[in-house]
């Protein structure tokens, strides 16, 4: 696809695939409308906000309308065997013949006739692929009335966990970073500043433009599924970290009000804190829609937002974007006493947010709150929490009465209209028309930020040169070393190297996977042999190794409901361990706080003296075996860490205990052999049994007893050691617990 580009000489750059050019007063401005003359909101001489305001006047209904959806996930190419096929000309992508940056035919109809213009990319085959993509797409939404760039949005990218075991770059992917608790674990905002630069501009050269994060929710509740991609639970370090992230996403260098073509909006999540899930239940499944405050404690839940994500350092101010949670936020509606999903929530939305923090960005629903419900609890279906006996139109009116402005996972523009009609009938159409034209600027307002109307086209050979390249990869792998804790030590490491290693393989038994499907049993080995002959020699037994290197990861459930504890009379909810044997919940609440929901015919969701199990129980034997077998050999505990794990049950049976967040392989092999020393501090607390975790308040930071070990360290927040023995430094010194 063939662009071109018109050079202002105090001025951005003007790129048209197709859209005519004006000249006046010596200037270039596209001539997106077609009139022959200049509009207002075509000139990028004007405010965002008069440009925004300009265009959203003009705008159909279902041109409004069609702004407030979000296309379902997209495959560049679209395979027809995954989660999210599509077809070109009719045919599957095999038989078509396309090109793998090619529209589908579901794209060109829903950005032509919905008029959809956020997209959710979530498989971009390589940095080619998606910056020729991201151009076909503007190239086919300017050759669209009003010639509106489509805003193409991303989940994060950069994680490193799901990465290849070993460092490489250039390679044509983005940088890998630690996860979101690995980046808390280096108590470094600058090296998370570093992080988002790097993401802003990768992202940018991929045609992205919206980031569907941060997560900047207090990891206050350990049992919590979502936990690892927070920046833990200190409410200081994560508002910094928050202000950090958001500042560096969206800031271009040398433009007076921080936007520009290094900018990438943030959608910090999730309003007002998605942790505190009674129990550790997710809000993903109906069976977890719950979060309660027995700590009466919102307020440190807010701070990442109001001292964070609202108040930017940089001249952007604030983040572009919030998306609230799919939570009943249990108890909290202090005005109507209504217990309905956040996002339905008008003292949420309206009062607390719009209002009283004077929140003036895109609100956006966590993605599928608006269907109705499946009949089966136990699944990954619509969460229209508390407003299930609503029509799918009135629940979209609804939220935007409450001042929502987008719908995740939407792709229907119907229930919008209805929405619409029925509001005329409600407050009149009026002010309808202007209720939704607010949403249309906010909407708006991020697309003129980023420069798309000017120039939304990528030179696809410069996209493969910044995504991957050197200086962010290398960035990336030094952000990873700094995020791996050492918490014990008994001169166990560093292992010089060319030592014989044994290294065990683990196994998983069956479980459920996110989307409730089952996973099977099965069979891992932890790390390559390639990677660790770069370092020892592999051995099969441990009567000849040297030293022990067992790799294991925090205890593995599914999620806090059991389908045949309910087929045997019980009410299906059975506690999240944390740690490996089974744990019997004798010391849980006698009666949960919330519950009810239109599939049961009761309220209390307790578990208290029922079992919970882990799937990964053979975890510790793999560590208890180990030191069985290498007797007075060391053996190195290397710990994958999603959620704060009791290490009661190893600790004892480890010389040396390395915490891994989500790390490359390599990272895990520098630290180890000695080639890097360990810099990390804990930024949750590790509690010393499952009786403290129930006794803790969901909504509290760092309330649990802390296990300490058998060298008389406790696994506190902010813990960690390096090679002379436990940290003392400024960053301890910064956020003290």
């Amino acid at each position: 696809m063939d662009f071109k580009l018109y050079k202002n000489p105090d001025g951005p750059d003007i790129g048209t695939a197709g859209a005519k050019v004006l000249k006046v007063d010596g200037l270039c401005f596209k001539d997106l409308s077609g009139t022959g003359e200049l509009l207002p909101y075509e000139d990028w001489r004007l405010s965002d906000e008069e440009r925004a305001k300009d265009l959203a006047a003009r705008l159909s209904l279902p041109e409004i309308a069609g702004l407030m959806l979000y296309s379902p996930h997209q495959m560049v190419p679209a395979n027809p065997h995954g989660p999210f096929p599509g077809t070109y000309g009719g045919k599957t992508f095999p038989d078509s013949g396309a090109a793998p940056w090619d529209l589908t035919d579901q794209q060109r109809e829903f950005v032509d006739k919905d008029h959809v213009r956020h997209l959710l990319a979530m498989v971009l085959e390589n940095a080619e692929t998606a910056a020729r993509w991201s151009n076909e797409l503007q190239a086919y939404a300017e050759s669209l009335p009003w010639g509106i760039p489509v805003n193409i949005s991303s989940d994060p990218r950069h994680g490193s966990s799901g990465a290849g075991a070993e460092y490489k770059s250039g390679a044509g992917d983005v940088s890998k970073w630690p996860e979101g608790l690995g980046m808390a674990a280096t108590f470094s905002p600058e090296t998370c500043r570093a992080f988002g630069n790097a993401v802003s501009k990768e992202c940018r050269a991929m045609g992205i433009t919206t980031a569907l994060f941060p997560q900047v929710d207090l990891a206050t509740e350990p049992r919590w599924m979502r936990l690892e991609d927070t920046f833990g639970s200190h409410p200081q370090l994560v508002t910094d970290f928050s202000k950090a992230y958001c500042d560096s996403l969206q800031t271009t260098e040398g433009e007076e009000d921080g936007w520009g073509k290094d900018s990438i909006c943030a959608m910090a999540k999730h309003w007002p804190g998605g942790a505190p899930c009674e129990g550790g239940r997710d809000a993903h499944y109906p069976f977890g829609r719950y979060a309660v405050y027995p700590g009466n404690n919102l307020k440190d839940h807010l701070k990442p937002f109001i001292e964070g994500a609202f108040d930017l350092p940089g001249p952007t101010r604030s983040a572009a974007a919030i998306m609230p949670y799919y939570t009943v936020s249990w108890g909290l509606d202090e005005k109507d006493g209504k217990n309905v999903g956040n996002s339905y929530s008008h003292y949420l939305i309206n009062d607390l947010l719009r209002e009283k923090y004077g929140y003036e960005g895109v609100v956006c629903t966590d993605w599928g709150i608006t269907a109705d419900p499946l009949p089966e609890i136990d699944s990954f279906s619509s969460r229209c929490y508390g407003v299930e006996d609503l029509t799918e139109a009135e629940r979209h009116l609804l939220a935007i009465e409450n001042g929502v402005d987008q719908f995740g996972g939407n792709s229907a523009i119907a229930p919008i209209l209805e929405a619409y009609e029925i509001g005329c009938k409600r407050h009149g159409e009026k002010a309808m028309r202007e209720r939704m034209e607010r949403s249309a600027v906010r909407l708006l307002k991020n697309l003129f930020r980023c420069g798309l109307f000017e120039n939304p086209y990528l030179d696809p050979e410069e996209s493969v040169k910044t995504a991957g390249c050197e200086e962010f990869c290398r960035a990336g792998y030094e952000a990873q070393l700094k995020s791996l804790v050492l918490i014990k030590n008994t001169g166990a490491l560093p292992q010089k190297e060319r030592k014989k290693v044994y290294i065990p393989t683990r196994h998983i038994g069956p479980m459920k996977a996110f989307f409730r499907g089952d996973i099977p049993a099965q069979d891992i080995d932890p790390v390559s042999d390639g990677l660790v002959g770069k370092y020892y020699d592999r051995v099969e037994s441990p009567d000849n190794a040297d030293f022990a290197l067992v790799f294991i990861e925090s205890p593995l459930s599914d999620g806090g409901y059991s389908k045949e504890d309910r087929e045997k009379g019980g009410n299906g909810y059975v506690p999240i361990t944390l740690q490996y044997r089974p744990y019997k919940a004798d010391a849980a609440r006698e009666h949960s706080i919330a519950g009810g929901d239109p599939r049961e015919d009761f309220t209390d969701r307790g578990y208290k003296g029922k079992t919970g199990c882990a799937a990964n129980e053979d975890d510790l034997d793999l560590v208890l075996e180990a030191k069985k077998a290498m007797g007075d050999k060391p053996v190195i505990v290397v710990l994958r860490m999603h959620k704060p794990t009791v290490p009661a049950e190893f600790e004892g049976s480890a010389d040396a205990i390395l915490v891994d967040f989500g790390v490359q392989s390599q990272a895990i092999m520098e630290i180890v052999s000695g080639r890097a020393e360990p810099s990390g501090l804990l930024p949750v607390q590790m509690p010393k049994d499952m009786e403290t975790v129930e006794r803790h308040c969901e909504d509290v930071p760092m309330d649990m007893e802390p296990y300490t070990d058998s060298e008389g360290n406790a696994y506190d927040f902010g813990f960690g050691m390096d090679w002379r023995g436990v940290i003392k430094d400024e960053r301890t010194e910064r956020y003290q617990k």
